[in-house]
């Protein structure tokens, strides 16, 4: 066996089964190497017959009995291939995981969740604190401490450099990844037995973590995207003192989902969403399901819907006491303005911010939607103008 030196270290990405993308992690020492499958609960298991000849990589795992096997090519930074199992084949795509020295401007902090130990990165500005914190919570699907989808070919960063600008400009953060993802991995579980409940219940173990800690003056919360209505829910289980909202729906998930499936699907099976979608309100798993609704509504997942249809923001956000802003760019093409503009009406006594020519990961991005999603993997982009600004005027008013 060649030593694996040349492609030595983690590797992130995804196989690419059609309309469900895996999420995968991949490391590879100089002799060996590991995979971890966060939604199955798999970390760190062993890969056998892992060779590299030139630019050829090859890795397989035996896994009850199967064996499943990576055949790639290593060009540059990415590694590229076919997986196989049991005669099927998907495309793989990995990517180099940045060896980001993260004591250089942040040091890792632990708090105790259920389950075990969380990680999460802190910032601190210079100089003379008590500071403001703010506990940054990330959006949908497997999304670590920095913005970055393991499930999406490169990375962006917009929650990183948020951090960073923030500390700039004299406010403390802690963002950290999400269960199942980066160092937090150990905490994935099994997909079935995932509910949003205990993303909330981590999001309130950070908020008390730093209101436990004298070098903070004031603690809030930034949700972005689905870790807006998060942070809604986390906030009132621990009085915090602000709420930032950044993309955050204004209305129920079933809404929304059905919104974006509108798009895509036949009349028939847009039928059969609403229904499964109706049961799942009512607390019922659905058994059978078309196999094209298979990405959005396998059984496995139903049980974390049912948990987050449980919570509609609207209700959410007017149970919330303090100063409460609502941020939005009029260029995000998965939570649209009038998602904000509902949250604001909801809660008249909120500060709404728009963002002009802001997407989803916080960054300026032209109008069409093919340019729009380029920016998803650019982390050259800076973060929109006026983005920053708007958050530390709204705190310098709030958080004396």
């Amino acid at each position: 066996m060649s030593s694996l030196e040349n492609i030595e270290g983690v590797w992130e990405g995804s196989i690419n089964i059609p309309e469900q993308p895996l999420p995968i992690i991949v490391e590879f020492e100089k002799d060996k190497g590991t995979i971890s499958i966060p939604v199955q609960g798999l970390s760190d298991y062993p890969l056998t017959g892992v060779k590299l000849e030139e630019s050829d990589v090859f890795f397989n795992m035996n896994i009850q009995g199967q064996k499943l096997t990576f055949v790639g090519k290593v060009e540059q930074e990415k590694i590229m291939g076919t997986f196989t199992q049991q005669g099927q084949n998907f495309p793989f795509e990995l990517v180099k995981g940045s060896k980001e020295v993260e004591v250089d401007k942040g040091s890792l902090v632990e708090v105790k969740v259920k389950d075990g130990t969380m990680s999460g990165q802190l910032e601190i500005p210079q100089g003379e604190g008590p500071f403001p914190l703010l506990v940054i919570i990330a959006g949908s699907g497997p999304t670590d401490r920095n913005g970055n989808s393991i499930a999406l070919p490169g990375k962006n960063n917009s929650l990183k450099m948020l951090a960073e600008d923030l500390a700039g400009n004299g406010v403390a953060t802690i963002r950290y990844d999400k269960r199942g993802v980066g160092k937090n991995t150990s905490l994935a579980g099994k997909e079935e037995d995932l509910r949003f409940d205990q993303y909330i219940d981590d999001a309130a173990a950070w908020v008390q973590f730093a209101k436990n800690d004298k070098r903070f003056s004031k603690v809030g919360i930034i949700g972005h995207s689905e870790g807006s209505l998060i942070g809604m829910v986390a906030s009132q289980k621990v009085d915090t003192d602000v709420f930032i909202s950044i993309a955050g729906a204004g209305r129920p998930i079933d809404q929304v989902l059905l919104e974006q499936l509108q798009a895509q699907l036949p009349a028939n099976l847009m039928e059969e969403s609403t229904d499964i979608l109706e049961k799942l309100k009512q607390g019922e798993q659905v058994k059978t399901v078309s196999q094209e609704l298979q990405s959005v509504f396998r059984s496995s997942v139903q049980p974390y819907m049912i948990s987050w249809l449980k919570y509609d923001p609207a209700e959410q956000l007017q149970k919330l006491n303090g100063p409460v802003l609502i941020v939005n760019g009029n260029l995000d093409i998965q939570v649209p303005v009038k998602d904000a503009e509902l949250l604001h009406q909801t809660k008249k006594d909120s500060e709404i911010l728009i963002v002009d020519k802001m997407n989803h990961i916080l960054k300026e991005a032209p109008a069409d939607r093919e340019g729009n999603v380029a920016t998803y993997s650019n982390p050259n982009l800076p973060l929109a103008n006026g983005l920053v600004d708007g958050i530390v005027d709204f705190l310098q008013e709030h958080v004396k």
